[in-house]
């Protein structure tokens, strides 16, 4: 399912109480008169409770990442160093230490 029509389906469910399960849904979208196709997009929306528009939307058309979503891996070695060296991935690292230098000659 596209983002555009999980929107057009946001835009017919404007108004229903909720929270609301499928059935609810698909009823309130019939009595609005809306055409066969919101109705056929509503069957694909999975069973389960409604809290909002935006969950029937996320449910449509998922934007939010998975939370199952492999952990960020290590730079590349063609990366080279990244700043601050080792401080850089280490979660304990003290952060914001100014760098004594000495007198620029």
């Amino acid at each position: 399912m596209t983002f555009q029509e999980a929107a057009l389906v946001q835009a017919t469910l404007e108004g229903v109480p909720l929270p609301a399960d499928r059935s609810e849904l698909i009823d309130y979208a019939s009595r609005q008169g809306d055409s066969d196709r919101v109705l056929s997009l509503l069957l694909e929306l999975p069973d389960g409770d409604y809290g909002t528009l935006d969950e029937v939307g996320e449910a449509l058309a998922p934007v939010q990442p998975s939370p199952e979503r492999d952990q960020p891996h290590e730079p590349r070695i063609e990366s080279g160093l990244p700043p601050g060296g080792d401080a850089y991935t280490d979660a304990a690292a003290e952060s914001g230490a100014v760098r004594e230098h000495g007198p620029r000659g």
